[in-house]
């Protein structure tokens, strides 16, 4: 399988000098709970570092939060959970999930914005990963799971194998996104990235499937899949979708390593998503000079 490189960075978009606000990507971020305040914040620092424009919708709490930051997220926007069907529309990308909980709650928003809007490119993550129906996924959105999850929507997910035949986690990436069109990307020391394929009278053909190596031992803490999952979204919004999935997953890992070349693995998602920019600007900006 072939692994991911900086030439696959090379067609990434890049703002231009002439292009005026929410020309370069408008994001909505829907996360956060009762319970988990942190998460979705991770994903809207390292969001609103790339694309013109973030709405960010969360519990009351978390809304509160950034509210408060408002000074370092200038081009964010905080709405309420009953609101945000107004900017679902007007936005290039929606992520659902970092920090929501699994809960009926969880479970309701996040089928019913599902099914309500599948034409929009969605970025599923965490909690709604957990709690949506898989009948749901919309074409070409982005599922970023971790192997636990990713076990748990495979677990009434047929594969067309006999008991008897072990099949690896690149053929189980691959079939899943074939069945359900979408794309996926399973977290791990190798992320494995699949497309769904094209279909055409019921015969899908399969897409296609990379690795992306790096990473290390620091990027086991909290949080780093969440800035993953807002990298990815931001990417999202300007970007064909595999490509921002197998882009942010070799992103995030070099700033991961970047972060272990100085400080070992004593770091965290904070510290991963201020790392972000710097690397995007050295693979990205600088490589085209």
């Amino acid at each position: 399988m072939k692994t991911v490189t900086i030439e696959d960075l090379k067609t990434l978009y890049v703002p231009g000098r002439g292009s005026h606000k929410g020309q370069n990507g408008r994001l909505l971020i829907i996360g956060g709970s009762h319970l988990f305040h942190a998460a979705s914040l991770w994903s809207l620092t390292v969001a609103s570092r790339i694309v013109d424009l973030v709405h960010y919708c969360s519990v009351p709490e978390n809304n509160e939060i950034v509210q408060k930051a408002k000074e370092e997220f200038r081009n964010g926007i905080v709405i309420a959970r009953g609101d945000v069907e107004n900017y679902i529309e007007e936005d290039d990308c929606i992520l659902i999930g970092p920090g929501m909980d699994r809960t009926p709650e969880t479970q309701e928003l996040t089928n019913r914005l599902l099914k309500k809007y599948p034409k929009k490119q969605w970025v599923i993550d965490a909690g709604a990963l957990q709690m949506m129906d898989l009948s749901l996924i919309p074409k070409n959105a982005i599922l970023t799971p971790h192997h636990g999850e990713f076990e748990g929507l495979c677990r009434n997910f047929q594969f067309p194998i006999s008991n008897d035949q072990i099949i690896s986690d690149q053929d189980k990436v691959k079939l899943f996104a074939k069945e359900y069109q979408c794309i996926v990307l399973l977290k791990g020391e190798k992320d494995i990235a699949a497309s769904g394929g094209e279909c055409d009278r019921n015969v899908c053909t399969l897409g296609e499937c990379r690795v992306i190596e790096g990473g290390n031992a620091g990027m086991t803490k909290g949080g780093t899949g969440d800035v993953l999952a807002g990298l990815i979204a931001a990417l999202a919004c300007k970007n064909d979708p595999f490509l921002a999935a197998i882009a942010g997953s070799f992103i995030n890992k070099k700033a991961g390593d970047a972060l272990y070349a100085r400080v070992g693995p004593y770091f965290n998602a904070t510290d991963l998503a201020g790392e972000i920019p710097v690397v995007m600007k050295s693979l990205v900006i600088d490589k085209e000079k």
